[in-house]
């Protein structure tokens, strides 16, 4: 039922089976990092629950209205900016009351709804509370923490794994042909599908990454930043930059223990551009501070 989605068998061997014996629940609360099939799960259990086949059918109207993004009975909701509101709330409430079209049940997915505001949670828990008979709420999260004890305590709550290393080698050589990840690469995917799709085109950037790492200790300064040119290309993926350097920097330290004052360096720097400090004055600091710790 799920064959096509990569890890977390227990929780798919229990939805499938739940499905089979018709004890779906009527709230699930799915936590775990991102990228990992969260959502993709959380669609494929929509379309499973809605269906309308008789056995053996391959593709009933339920399902081609799903795979179509045209089902009445479905509905996704994300944010709206960076936070899900308690007006998109209150639609899914007035929505979720009105009987099924074509199905014979109802399924609302709320992604990222660790993002919802306060207030959007305390409208939500009305609905939790006493849904109807044929709907299906799952929600999608990272933050475990974000969440109202009130919500967890009315959803069945699962809790999503990391992908395994060789699991992700494995997808990403047979759906695009990589097969020269390195195991720091793996080690900063954080079992993450999702993060190494969207990083698969970064292998040389990383390499020149790695480089500028491996000669901290060995290059004078000028030929240091001439080295950290990638970095002042890398604006928009600066976060996973600094998180992969951290796992260059880790594996020195277990053979120099000044490597975790460039570790300390890294911390400081996510924090200067969190603050919306000069991006270019930010790289610089990083690559002088980190230098300096090592000669």
């Amino acid at each position: 039922m799920f064959e096509k989605i990569i890890g977390n068998d227990a929780i798919k061997e229990m939805l499938a089976k739940s499905i089979e014996n018709e004890t779906i629940s009527h709230s699930y609360l799915f936590v775990g990092i991102q990228g990992i099939g969260k959502k993709l799960l959380a669609k494929e259990l929509a379309k499973n629950i809605l269906c309308i086949g008789q056995e053996g059918e391959e593709h009933c109207k339920s399902c081609l209205e799903l795979e179509s993004s045209n089902h009445p009975d479905f509905m996704c909701i994300e944010p709206d900016g960076n936070r899900i509101k308690i007006d998109q709330i209150r639609f899914l409430q007035k929505k979720i009351q009105e009987k099924p079209i074509i199905s014979t049940k109802k399924v609302y997915i709320i992604d990222e709804a660790d993002q919802m505001t306060t207030e959007a949670q305390n409208c939500l828990l009305k609905t939790l509370e006493e849904p109807p008979e044929f709907a299906t709420i799952i929600l999608i999260g990272s933050q475990e923490n974000a969440f109202l004890p009130t919500i967890k305590s009315r959803c069945m709550i699962l809790h999503f794994q990391p992908i395994e290393e060789e699991k992700i080698k494995s997808f990403m050589e047979a759906n695009y042909g990589i097969s020269n990840m390195t195991s720091n690469c793996l080690t900063m995917f954080q079992g993450s599908i999702g993060k190494a799709i969207k990083l698969k085109d970064k292998q040389e950037e990383y390499s020149q990454i790695e480089t500028m790492i491996e000669n901290l200790d060995k290059k004078d300064l000028i030929e240091m930043v001439q080295l950290a040119e990638p970095l002042y290309k890398a604006k928009e993926e600066i976060v996973e930059i600094l998180e992969y350097i951290n796992i260059l920097l880790l594996n020195h330290a277990k053979e120099n223990y000044l490597y975790t004052n460039c570790i300390k360096v890294v911390e400081n720097t996510k924090k200067r551009l969190k603050q919306n400090g000069n991006y270019d004055m930010c790289i610089d600091n990083l690559v002088f501070s980190m230098w300096e710790e090592l000669i």
